[in-house]
């Protein structure tokens, strides 16, 4: 892939993210209720006093009765930010933010930023072990080299929590995974290789160590720093260098590499040339991992040795070593089985986990984001990001190390079920989604935006673009659009493709389409020119109808029964199919899918079947197995009414399609959701709580929808339009930015899809 493919952002966009909603990327919510006195009394004075007697004559009881058990703490001193070098405590905090979201992100680990303003190694020690009774875990970070080690190395020796530097063996645990796929690739053995390590910091040190550990000789292994390699005798070489000085006459990188099978790289852009790699062994294996560009780049790596096999630390190359492919999961089985370090075997077991699931068949949801193409071999040796399987298999493998090398103080007994518990702590919905935006960046598809005046959608529509989604199309008055874009700092507002219909060359087209369809509904040739110069909405669904885009977003001036009629004017729906809505409540651990929430006052039974078959659909792109209840106020017929007709008969309906999810109806909310309630129920064909809620009427969908989102707490994506000829989405009215960008990647993706 070239540079182009990379995730492109402005300086602008970057800090409005950091900035929008609220600032920095995390906050803390209380996982138990708060809303009565009773509630205070037991969460602090006097109910508090309980659990802290019983921590008090158990210690242990602190995993029981606090977060302690899943809370990890990020620290740094910022003397080693993301090879930025040393900007201080204070500067490091938004990559300390980031670090804690990406654990709860992959592996549901609570965790806390501390950047601690000190270089004083002695110090840091001191302040990191008084911190153990609050976590369970501390993750150090961007501490420059030699320091982290010295640090690293007392906190194991005092804390009797797990500790890792995850600059030093994050990185190596994901690269021996790579190593390990490459040389079952290419024929080779670990005790067999000769490798070159340039690079003498706190990466490269553990990189050199772990596949030592694993089999490595250290006889074949040349290490290099900027002034060359690393030889016994040489002067000024510290001892954690000198722990990997060889016995060689070779001095230079260049002299090094002769021969070698192969080269990892943690130093610098372009320490390596294409005639170096040409003296390696056959198939080559590169792993130039210098961030944020490579000692040598793929593609000239394989100009000079097209049977190498390379690997980057850059995510618009094949083989992308990153490092959250193992601390979230490393640290969620350390937690699981409360180990007291995270020990080489650990470490070891993680890098053997990683390298086996590359070699299983790809998952869909990670093939349609990466390319269908992608399968074990040379340009796939480490799995995706985010394959959902990471999770399950990576924590099991570290729990299971931790329990036979004697750290674990709860072993974990039925790994079956723990491998279960894995998989429910995500909502897939995240992985889905996450995907669906992978998959539109490797399709970008033009994006009509019909409000291109107002700036909440502009800004979703320039992240559209800087992000990769695709082009967007911004109807508006041309220099009305060009100011705002320039108040909002985009340095080349000309480069934006905007369609104005006093202008437009598509007009005379759109107007003889449009009077075709509404000649015969009332509509003269003056008022179809009105609607077309006059109607964003109209103008914009032209433009869709006639392929100037591929998808649509609209919604934040109008109603969305106001936007959905105009619409309408120009669009139908698709072939057989029904037009409806539905939001996403989206919880920690669960997504419910709701419709119709937008669009059929009072479905018949053929409706409300279609509505749950195609919604069904949805949540099956998404990751969900579906289970839909058809809610009524009844449950079974009690009490009796007359508004349960069309539900029955929806049932019914399948019941004669014997479509391949589970169904059931009338039911109550309670009876969908409630385990305990549904107990009540036996002959429900339900197998668990329900995740596709289908709604009687209108009147109850939106109510209950507009509740959730208001009471509830809960994300919420949507309401999602589903069922017109063209992928059209329609925001609500208070809509912000990155719910716009969220509509207009799905309507892309539909376009994909």
């Amino acid at each position: 892939m070239s540079d182009e493919s990379r995730v492109s952002f402005t300086d602008r966009e970057a800090l409005f993210y950091h900035n929008t909603i609220r600032p920095g990327k995390i906050e803390i919510i209380a996982s138990k209720p708060m809303a009565t006195q009773r509630d205070l009394s037991l969460a602090y004075s006097p109910g508090v006093a309980v659990p802290v007697q019983a921590i008090a004559d158990n210690p242990a009881c602190a995993y029981d009765y606090t977060a302690k058990g899943n809370l990890v703490a990020v620290i740094t001193n910022g003397t080693a930010i993301l090879g930025m070098g040393n900007l201080g405590a204070l500067a490091s905090k938004p990559v300390m933010e980031g670090k804690a979201v990406l654990f709860k992100r992959f592996a549901d680990v609570d965790s806390i930023d501390i950047e601690l303003d000190s270089e004083d190694p002695d110090a840091l020690i001191a302040a990191i072990a008084m911190m153990e009774p609050s976590f369970g875990g501390i993750n150090l970070e961007d501490i420059k080299a030699p320091e982290c080690f010295i640090i690293e190395q007392a906190l194991r020796e005092r804390m009797k929590i797990p500790v890792m530097h995850d600059d030093q063996h994050g990185t190596a645990i994901i690269a021996a995974a790579g190593l390990l796929n490459a040389c079952f690739l290419t024929g080779r053995k670990f005790e067999d290789v000769k490798v070159v390590v340039n690079g003498a910091g706190a990466s490269a040190i553990a990189c050199t160590s772990l596949i030592k550990s694993m089999g490595v000789r250290h006889d074949n292994v040349i290490m290099c720093d900027s002034k060359g390699v690393i030889y016994h005798g040489r002067a000024g070489v510290d001892q954690f260098k000198s722990a990997h000085a060889s016995t060689t006459d070779r001095r230079t990188l260049t002299e090094a590499l002769v021969g070698a099978d192969i080269f990892l790289g943690l130093s610098v852009a372009g320490a390596v040339t294409g005639d170096m790699v040409k003296s390696m062994a056959p198939q080559p294996i590169i792993f130039a991992m210098a961030n944020p560009d490579p000692e040598i780049t793929p593609p000239d790596a394989h100009a000079a040795r097209p049977d190498a096999v390379v690997a980057t630390g850059r995510s618009d190359y094949p083989n992308q070593v990153n490092n959250v492919l193992g601390f979230p999961f490393i640290f969620r089985g350390a937690l699981d089985v409360r180990a007291t370090a995270i020990n080489e075997e650990m470490k070891i077991a993680a890098a053997h986990a990683i390298a086996e699931l590359a070699r299983e068949a790809v998952p869909e949801e990670v093939a349609v984001a990466y390319g269908q193409t992608q399968q074990f071999g040379l340009e796939y040796i480490i799995p995706a990001p985010f394959d959902p399987r990471l999770m399950e298999r990576v924590s099991a493998a570290v729990a299971k190390a931790a329990m036979d090398s004697g750290v674990a103080q709860r072993p974990i007994e039925d790994f079956d079920a723990y491998r279960l518990s894995l998989k429910a702590r995500l909502n897939p919905t995240t992985t889905a989604m996450t995907s669906t935006y992978a998959m539109v960046k490797e399709n970008p598809k033009r994006v009509i935006f019909a409000e291109g005046e107002n700036e909440v959608v502009l800004r979703a529509a320039i992240q559209f673009r800087d992000f990769g989604y695709g082009t967007p199309i911004l109807v508006g008055r041309t220099q009305t659009v060009l100011n705002k874009l320039a108040e909002l700092g985009v340095a080349d507002p000309e480069t934006y493709e905007i369609e104005n219909s006093a202008t437009s060359s598509h007009v005379e087209a759109m107007a003889e389409m449009l009077y075709q369809r509404l000649q015969r509904r009332g509509f003269m040739m003056r008022d179809v020119r009105r609607m077309v110069n006059q109607d964003r909405n109209i103008f914009a669904s032209g433009l869709l109808k006639l392929g100037v885009g591929d998808a649509m977003i609209t919604g934040t001036t109008r109603t969305f029964a106001q936007s959905m009629k105009e619409i309408r004017h120009v669009l139908d729906p698709k072939p057989g199919h029904l037009p409806f809505g539905i939001h996403l409540m989206i919880g920690k651990n669960y997504t419910v899918f709701m419709a119709d929430t937008t669009i059929n006052e009072r479905p018949s039974a053929e409706d409300l079947a279609v509505i749950a078959t195609e919604t069904a659909a949805v949540a099956r792109r998404l990751g969900h197995e579906p289970r839909v209840a058809f809610l009524s106020y009844s449950t079974f017929g009690n009490p009796q009414g007359k508004w349960l007709e069309n539900i029955r008969g929806a049932v019914a309906i399948l019941d004669s399609r014997e479509p391949a999810f589970e169904y059931e109806g009338d039911v109550a909310p309670d009876a969908a959701l409630n385990p305990a309630v549904m107990k009540l129920y036996p002959f429900s064909r339900l197998s668990g709580p329900a995740n596709v809620l289908v709604m009687p009427g209108l009147q109850s969908a939106n109510i209950a929808a507009k509740l959730l989102r208001e009471l509830a707490g809960n994300a919420v994506i949507g309401p999602m339009l589903v069922g017109m000829e063209k992928p059209v989405q329609i925001a609500p009215m208070t809509a912000i930015a990155p719910d716009i960008l969220t509509l207009a990647v799905l309507a892309a993706a539909e376009v994909v899809g």
